[in-house]
């Protein structure tokens, strides 16, 4: 088994070489399905810019994801298929002029759609759409006043309260309510024939008591807010024009998010600015450099992955073996010290006592720091802090700005310190405590672990330690499990946290981790790997996907190394199905290991079959050697 586990290794490592670029970092996709590619042919019409090249690419993109019952999917084991995404589809494709409603196909997406209850059935973002481009109209789906966003921090709901994800696609929404915006497209389709009967409140979720008292305490606050009606008003208007004006990234896009970017265009059209303004025209050219190629088709990307992508593969090689002064690595490790932040964000509301040194998802990402891409750059660049003083300082910034964003509650959240109010619930927004919220959360909390407790320096880090190992105990499934919000999802939750409770000390023989070892040992596969259901996140419970992946068997296999002193059964199989697997082509290669919105936005990462694997497989060669 050992050459075999070095052969896979220099593999690996031999294909990551190959891939990185002149500038030190790594571009493999990330993928979100069409959500992005159908929105951009709709963005582009909208603003009447011509570009047949690539709304043919895009078109041609999503009707190749077309399931044979007219239907599109999420993710493989969906069942039947997804409406909110095939509305999504059926629209840009018609809008792209290349495909017609008396398709063959086209009519096989329309009748799933009216079948599975019409426009009705559409997640909240994809009903804003509709809304914002004339398909549906405006009803009170947003009882909020926009003078709400006068609100202090010091009031009970304030929108500070909501996460950074969530503000940054929000307030652009409430210009957009607040003047019932609406652009009709030129010789755009008429989808009226997809409302239910019954279509003149699309919006139930906004009836619950909860809804209703939420909507008064906004209300009476905004009531008591000083100053006349008028003024208040445009005080409101002009806040939310200077934040997203304020944010605004070096490539045209809010905070290089492709949703905040497409909803922020279309609060400043709601504003009065021409179709032509510089400032659109910009953040255009920025979505469009989202683009990247998968299978040679075409695809726009929620965000460009580079740090991300860079910071784990730098670490994954060096756990390889490579040294610091390896050229390889020491380019990746000027690239990411180069993109650490040095700017104050909306962070800084939640955490003023900190200081930048975070780092971001992507390249273009300069103040919008999140604790894993933070934590994983630190992994990275810490072999070097010994012989390299610039990067020593550098990693002492972002330990800094690690510690200073744990939660109260001694978790670790995703991006901003104690934003976790429970009364964002409430808003009618499908899984409003995945995207409005940023709780702490088992995943992160055990990366930030694994990190403090094998790369810093113990007793400085003792305190953030202690608190957050005691909330992962807390944090436990009863039959031993974690939950990951940010990957898919039990597999994920319980490699992160065994990997940080080890990594901290923690005993293997201690009872929560034979629990989790046992749980994960019970649903390994035949074949020797694991595989998790997307819908495992929609349903909070553990399903099985009823195959094996790469990643989700690394993941697998790196916990239960972590706390064996020596190997075992399930551990030499999983390393015999990452061997055998690594280089096969089937559906699971594209399955997602990643989740944005619970039901309705999934992350592939393409770089993730080699990363894990081979992290993986060079902790059971480190740990156990059997040469």
């Amino acid at each position: 088994m050992n050459q075999y586990v070095k052969n896979e290794i220099d593999r690996l490592i031999i294909r990551l070489q190959t891939d990185q670029q002149e500038d030190g970092s790594w571009h493999y996709p990330f993928e979100i399905g069409i959500t992005p590619d159908a929105f951009m042919i709709i963005l582009l019409k909208a603003l009447d810019i011509r570009d047949d090249e690539l709304i043919q690419a895009l078109a041609a993109r999503i009707i190749s994801r077309q399931e044979k019952n007219g239907a599109w999917k999420l993710y493989h084991d969906e069942q039947d298929g997804n409406v909110s995404l095939t509305i999504e589809a059926y629209y840009a494709l018609l809008l792209s002029g290349l495909h017609h409603e008396n398709d063959e196909h086209m009519e096989k997406a329309r009748q799933f759609i009216v079948t599975n209850g019409g426009l009705s059935k559409a997640s909240s973002i994809t009903k804003i759409m509709l809304i914002l481009t004339g398909q549906l109209k405006w009803p009170l789906i947003f009882p909020i006043p926009v003078e709400a966003v006068l609100l202090p921090p010091t009031f009970p709901i304030s929108m500070y309260d909501l996460s950074v994800y969530a503000r940054s696609n929000f307030l652009p929404l409430l210009l957009c309510s607040d003047h019932k915006f609406q652009i009709n497209i030129a010789s755009g389709p008429n989808l009226k024939a997809l409302l239910p009967s019954r279509s003149d409140d699309l919006w139930e979720e906004f009836r619950c008591e909860e809804g209703r008292s939420l909507v008064q305490t906004i209300y009476y606050g905004v009531k008591n807010l000083i100053g006349l009606p008028s003024l208040l008003h445009k005080m409101a208007v002009e806040g939310i024009k200077k934040y997203m004006l304020e944010r605004i990234e070096q490539d045209g896009t809010l905070y290089n998010f492709f949703s905040a970017t497409f909803f922020m265009i279309f609060a400043l059209l709601s504003q009065g600015y021409s179709k032509k303004d510089p400032i659109i025209l910009k953040a255009v050219e920025g979505l469009r450099a989202m683009a990247t190629s998968i299978d040679g088709q075409l695809h726009i990307q929620f965000t460009r992955p580079e740090i991300w992508n860079t910071a784990l593969i730098n670490y994954a090689l060096q756990e390889a073996g490579l040294e610091p002064d390896n050229p390889i690595v020491h380019k990746a490790n000027h690239y990411l010290t180069t993109r650490q932040q040095v700017k104050y964000g909306d962070w800084r509301l939640h955490n003023p006592h900190a200081l930048p040194g975070g780092w971001g998802f992507s390249d273009g990402n300069t103040m919008n720091p999140d604790i894993d891409d933070t934590t994983a750059a630190l992994r990275a660049i810490y072999p070097a802090t010994s012989t390299q003083p610039y990067i020593k300082t550098a990693y002492n910034r972002g330990l800094a700005y690690v510690l200073s964003t744990q939660n109260d509650d001694g978790g670790f959240p995703a991006f901003e310190k104690n934003v976790d109010k429970k009364w964002l619930q409430f808003l009618p927004i499908e899984q409003a405590e995945f995207f409005l919220t940023d709780p702490s959360t088992p995943d992160l909390t055990g990366r930030t672990l694994e990190f403090l407790g094998n790369f810093t320096n113990g007793k400085q880090t003792a305190s953030a330690i202690r608190k957050a190992v005691k909330w992962l105990f807390h944090a436990q499934e009863k039959n031993g499990s974690w939950y990951g919000r940010w990957g898919i999802c039990y597999i994920y939750g319980t490699w992160a946290a065994l990997t940080g409770l080890r990594a901290t000390s923690i005993v293997s023989n201690h009872p929560a981790i034979q629990k989790a070892a046992k749980w994960l040992m019970s649903i390994q596969n035949e074949d020797g790997g694991w595989g998790e259901s997307c819908t495992s996140d929609i349903g909070k419970k553990y399903m099985p996907l009823g195959a094996s992946t790469l990643t989700q068997t690394a993941w697998a296999v790196d916990a239960l190394v972590s706390i064996s002193p020596t190997s075992t059964p399930a551990i030499e199989k999983g390393i015999a199905y990452l061997i055998g697997e690594g280089q096969s082509q089937n559906w699971t290669n594209d399955y997602p290991a990643g989740q944005g919105l619970p039901g309705y936005v999934y992350m592939h990462y393409h770089s993730y079959r080699f990363i894990f694997p081979l992290l993986a497989l060079s902790h059971y060669q480190n740990k156990y050697d059997h040469s």
